[in-house]
């Protein structure tokens, strides 16, 4: 058994590792995939050290199969594939007592705060699993993290059928949006400026328009015969889609953040009050968003094949992170971490 640590300043050791017996409530699992997302960059460039305190084992979009169930755990059984929703949260705290534990005040977010899933065996509470059907491999459930977090925006945002929505930033997150809310019938339309990343999206039935070429408020109002968007989704994170999200968005029309500020943003008010907009956050996932991803693929509603850009294994870490750092428009590098039903 192996685990990959991250050690700081963007570098990696594969070091040996040991199965730890799952107590009670708590399941043993081998690790089959994990995925690598923005965060586990950010991670990787030294930007989460002080959450992260390496060395330690990152990672935590991933799938694998029950090794282990500790005592009390019903519903699972060694052979089972699951994914992790990787939330630690309290249970006793205000967030956790109104229902909505996945933003507890004391989370621990696994991979992050407490060590992750890039090793042959990880050892979580039964609590955060889900199981996969037969009709899912491990290799695709490996991207379940982060459809649930598409599902979860789309939801937090109320996206419906017929609606018209724009999606601002054409990332691994924004596509994944794009092809939930298609899914529900809405009308979508990317924002990006990224050639390859339009070319995806136009290669996977989504509509586009590159800001930096067109001018976008005239391209959504004759889109939608001068109403705008009904939603929109602010998920690249700069200030031209800060500007752009109230501009293009209808009377009545729902602003869903999905990208992370770092740095408060200037916002144009006065447009929230002339056409009672609405604005929410959406952070991370609920469980009924990963059942949710996982039925949108059981079902063949998504195809997320796509989606898949490279694979490497454990041994080569390093080499994964460093591809999809010189390659930023890559859509999802995966790691074989060995344990295949």
């Amino acid at each position: 058994m192996k685990a990959a640590q991250y050690l700081g300043d963007a570098k990696f050791g594969v070091v040996p590792s040991t199965h730890v017996p799952p107590k009670e409530g708590e399941v043993s699992l081998d690790v089959g995939y994990v995925g690598i997302c923005g965060t586990d960059m950010h991670i990787y460039h030294g930007a989460m050290d002080h959450r992260v305190c390496p060395p330690n084992v990152i990672g935590h979009e991933m799938s694998g199969t029950v090794r282990e169930v500790g005592e009390g755990v019903t519903g699972y059984a060694p052979g089972d594939k699951v994914v992790v929703r990787p939330l630690d949260y309290c249970g006793d705290c205000p967030a956790c007592d109104a229902g909505h534990s996945h933003i507890c005040h004391n989370l621990n977010f696994m991979g992050i705060d407490t060590a992750g899933a890039l090793q042959s065996s990880w050892t979580v509470k039964a609590r955060t699993l889900h199981k996969l059907p037969d009709n899912i491999d491990l290799r695709t459930g490996a991207i379940i993290e982060p459809l649930s977090v598409a599902c979860h925006d789309v939801t937090r945002a109320g996206v419906k059928s017929g609606e018209d929505v724009v999606i601002l930033g054409g990332g691994p997150i924004g596509q994944l949006i794009a092809q939930v809310a298609k899914a529900k019938g809405a009308n979508v339309l990317i924002s990006e400026i990224n050639e390859t990343r339009l070319k995806f999206s136009t290669d996977n039935g989504i509509d586009t328009i590159n800001p930096a070429k067109d001018d976008i408020v005239k391209a959504v109002m004759k889109r939608t015969n001068g109403k705008g968007a009904d939603v929109v989704f602010e998920v690249a994170g700069v200030m031209p889609a800060v500007k752009a999200m109230t501009d293009i968005a209808a009377v009545r029309g729902r602003i869903c953040i999905v990208a992370i500020h770092s740095k408060p943003a200037e916002i144009d008010l006065f447009k929230f009050f002339w056409r009672e907009l609405e604005m929410v956050g959406a952070r991370v996932y609920e469980a009924a968003d990963y059942d949710e991803a996982i039925e949108l693929i059981a079902s063949g509603k998504l195809n997320v094949e796509p989606f898949f850009t490279g694979e490497f294994t454990l041994d080569q870490v390093g080499d994964a992170f460093h591809a999809l750092d010189t390659n930023p428009t890559g859509m999802k590098y995966i790691i074989n971490c060995g344990g295949h039903a």
